[in-house]
């Protein structure tokens, strides 16, 4: 009986201690902690997604879309500095990868970084010309510098390779407004108005900062809108 006690004890020990040592190598998978960040970034869990993310980067540093996935997440954490210099690295590994070049773009373009995030933009707009994303932010950062041109030239060429989308008849919208063509800029809101009747709502529009729109171009938008009433 003593023997069969000792043997039981024996083999839990050694059962508990394949246990520990699988769960520790599973949880020390840089995939694991990929999903785990991605888990807590869905639940606004933003230091914690962090720092799950980080150790993924840290077990598989050439690993560029887990670099990049840190590096969005510290922008929509507003940490931009970090976003900025994670970003840039994952650059230097790949300077052809186009999600990188979509992600710095907007990091530059929400920081006021206007060149850089022309230039990174435009890269990946060469690299992809249908590259929706590449447009829509061009015309954004081209309305700040008030190249009022480009910057709706951009907005229609977002618009047609994302037609569904109504933030670049907006990002027209405004530009038409700076370029002193308030009948146009009225015409390119209605599309946007067609698009979704919540663009109807002046306040609502204050959730274009998440679209990558600032400050001064959110209230022009609202002039836009206000206009058509």
């Amino acid at each position: 009986m003593q023997w069969w006690r000792t043997g039981a004890i024996a083999l839990g020990t050694g059962l508990s201690t394949m246990v520990v040592t699988t769960t520790i190598a599973i949880a020390q998978s840089a995939a694991d902690y990929r999903q785990q960040g991605l888990d807590l970034r869905n639940q606004g869990r933003y230091p914690e997604a962090i720092a799950a993310l980080q150790k993924a980067v840290d077990l598989e540093p050439q690993n560029l879309s887990g670099r990049v996935l840190l590096g969005w997440t510290q922008h929509k954490a507003g940490q931009a500095t970090a976003a900025t210099q994670t970003l840039t690295t994952a650059l230097h590994q790949n300077p052809f990868d186009v999600p990188t070049l979509n992600a710095l773009g907007i990091v530059h373009l929400v920081n006021g970084q206007l060149e850089s995030a022309i230039a990174t933009h435009t890269w990946a707009m060469l690299l992809q010309p249908k590259n929706e994303i590449a447009y829509y932010n061009l015309s954004l950062a081209f309305e700040q510098i008030r190249q009022y041109d480009w910057a709706i030239a951009a907005a229609q060429s977002a618009a047609q390779l994302e037609p569904d989308n109504p933030h670049p008849p907006v990002a027209e919208a405004i530009a038409h407004w700076g370029n002193q063509n308030p009948t146009q800029a009225k015409v390119a809101y209605q599309q946007a108005l067609t698009l979704d009747s919540r663009y109807g709502d002046a306040g609502f529009l204050t959730y274009l900062d998440e679209a990558g729109f600032s400050s001064a171009q959110i209230q022009t938008a609202q002039k836009v809108l206000q206009a058509l009433r």
